[in-house]
């Protein structure tokens, strides 16, 4: 019966602290998620996982936007999942069938989703940054699958992992628990550029203003199809690849991009 009563007044509690848990800003045709729980290591906790799924979804149907980024309030990006919670069990399958929906929301969306990371990403915090399309750290960042440490092995985490990393390395980090620093996950491709801490904005704008350049439908068609063929057998891709490449030719936007080109001008996209 106490158990009961101090689940209620935790869920309570956590409900009516969760409004500010994620904060978001549009800047001009991006669109910055921010974790914002630093008190919890910017847990994903049920909540946060929900409105991730939620604000992902409302920015890849807002056509004015190319591109979302990912960061976190204080020096944890993310911790990972609240262990408070995952401690109750009627939460546990919640807590992992909304971490997949999320993975999917992350892989579905038409936009590219950059990580921003200034610190520490750990269990499905790192997994966030490995499901990102492409992510910017700081040289002070650090990457880690700790689970196993507490006899909770990262394997959800290492789904996306193992499909970034090398085979070793994803090894590596999901048996021993043991952070990689920012240049080893530049090295073994976990992150896509290391910059020091005061550039991190400077780089993340200059990204998204490259992808603001671009057509949002090439780049959604493109974005689609790059994580279609990623497991298919090769010459199968390279089938599918001439299709997509001819559908891709009958956008209007492609075709803006080609005569652009041959009257020497800047293509004027459709959106």
């Amino acid at each position: 019966m106490l158990k009961s009563v101090l689940r209620q007044l935790y869920r309570h509690k956590s409900s009516s602290a969760s409004e500010n848990i994620i904060t978001t800003v549009k800047s001009i045709n991006s669109y910055h998620i921010t974790l914002s729980d630093p008190k919890t290591r910017n847990s994903l906790s049920i909540v946060a996982l929900q409105r991730l799924i939620e604000e992902i979804k409302n920015a890849g149907n807002d056509l004015s936007l190319k591109s979302i980024v990912l960061r976190g309030n204080g020096p944890v990006f993310s911790a990972g999942h609240n262990l408070k919670e995952l401690s109750i069990p009627e939460n546990q399958n919640i807590v992992f069938s909304l971490a997949t929906k999320l993975m999917n929301t992350m892989i579905d969306c038409p936009i590219p989703i950059i990580a921003c990371v200034d610190g520490i990403a750990a269990a499905s915090g790192c997994q966030l940054v490995a499901a990102s399309d492409m992510a910017i750290c700081s040289n002070r960042s650090s990457f880690s699958t700790p689970g196993v440490n507490l006899g909770l092995f990262c394997s959800t985490p290492g789904i996306p992992l193992t499909r970034v990393v090398s085979k070793k390395t994803a090894a590596y980090m999901l048996f021993t628990g043991t952070p990689i620093n920012a240049e080893e996950a530049l090295r073994t491709g976990l992150v896509s550029k290391v910059v020091e801490p005061e550039e991190l904005d400077d780089e993340i704008t200059k990204l998204t203003t490259l992808i603001g350049q671009k057509s949002r439908s090439v780049t959604t068609l493109g974005k689609k199809f790059f994580y279609r063929q990623i497991d298919e057998n090769i010459k199968l891709a390279y089938k599918n690849g001439e299709q997509i490449m001819l559908d891709n030719l009958e956008l209007n936007d492609c075709k803006e991009g080609l005569q652009s080109f041959v009257e020497k001008r800047k293509p004027n996209w459709s959106n």
